[in-house]
């Protein structure tokens, strides 16, 4: 198979990629388009630079012509499968530069689309990643995929106008797409901004942990290898011009991941800040899974196993997100912004 992957360089695109080599090996070949902003780090993949049958493309999917760079795969054959990761995905920063979230979460995803109509008789599959979070917060029972959408923040607003966007393309023009809605997801490589790898880092150097409001958010927990295994599975399994969402079955509480991530590493209780609560920070989210479950998958990895062993991973790649927290003013700036003064 021969997949365009946008967004590889980032968290669950970089997972995606090596569940799939790892899975499939010189059976696959791979595109990785991505823009390389501040979350995509190339070297994430680097043990496949070089590889016949994998091929990496700075671009923007915004740009129509990096777009049409990467549908020629690796060896100018064309594409089999778009999954596009490719995305703004941070809530806080949706709140500072909103404009930025629909240029990419939107724009990208239409240029994408009318690049993928081009190639449509040799497309197999169109995978339009998308997130819990469309559908807003939810104080009781869980949502399907057929309940209205009712985002409730400038990024989960940009996301769900390209889950529309691409469901639009399959209907008007028998594109076939399939969607999915899939809840947090955390494990290794996932930039330390998000909460599992900004408070595992921090404790490791015994920095405060921003706690937003009261902690008592409950978001539903999704090892990032599930989440991978689920995209593949819908690759082939899937209908078009369906949705899907994934799920891990696992409702935490904020807090409850904060005392935790402080257990595995042996650190006090007092490193928790408590900080002012964030503007529209929905409750809870939570989704039904019956009808990915009802094609024949059921993800049952281990919440409290996969946590440590994310954690672990952190402390054993420590020079990976160090770099990171060290060499990018961008991020130093925005924690400051954030939490320095609360």
């Amino acid at each position: 198979m021969r997949y365009l992957v946008t967004g590889g360089a980032g968290f669950i695109g970089s997972n995606f990629v090596r569940y799939i080599f790892t899975k499939y090996g010189e059976d696959a070949s791979v595109v990785n388009l991505d823009k390389l902003t501040y979350a995509g780090i190339r070297e994430n993949l680097a043990e496949y630079e070089g590889k016949k049958n994998y091929r990496f493309v700075q671009g923007d999917i915004a740009r129509p012509e990096d777009v049409a760079e990467a549908y020629k795969g690796v060896d100018g054959s064309g594409v089999d499968v778009v999954v596009n990761f490719a995305a703004e995905t941070h809530v806080d920063r949706s709140l500072m530069e909103a404009g930025t979230f629909i240029e990419t979460d939107v724009h990208g995803v239409l240029v994408l689309l009318e690049e993928a109509k081009k190639h449509a008789p040799n497309l197999k599959r169109f995978v339009q990643i998308s997130t819990d979070e469309v559908y807003g917060s939810i104080d009781d029972g869980s949502f399907r995929e057929t309940d209205p959408l009712n985002p409730r923040n400038p990024y989960s607003a940009s996301k769900a106008g390209g889950d529309r966007m691409a469901y639009a393309y399959a209907q008007t023009y028998g594109m076939p797409v399939i969607v999915t809605r899939a809840s947090n997801n955390y494990g290794p490589f996932q930039y330390p901004e998000k909460l599992i790898p900004l408070f595992v880092t921090n404790a490791i150097d015994d920095l405060a942990l921003p706690l937003y409001g009261d902690g008592r958010n409950v978001r539903d927990w999704l090892f990032v290898e599930d989440h991978c295994a689920a995209i593949d599975f819908l690759i082939e399994h899937g209908e078009n011009s369906e949705t899907y969402n994934i799920g891990g079955g696992n409702e935490r509480e904020n807090r409850e991941i904060t005392h935790r991530i402080l257990q595995i590493l042996g650190k006090p209780e007092s490193l928790i800040k408590r900080v002012a609560d964030r503007q529209g920070h929905d409750r809870r989210y939570s989704i039904d899974t019956t009808k990915l479950e009802s094609l024949g998958l059921k993800l049952t990895t281990d919440f409290d196993e996969a946590l440590e062993r994310t954690v672990r991973w952190y402390l054993a790649n420590e020079p990976w997100w160090r770099a990171i927290k060290e060499r990018s003013a961008e991020y130093k700036a925005f924690y400051e912004k954030q939490y320095a003064n609360r």
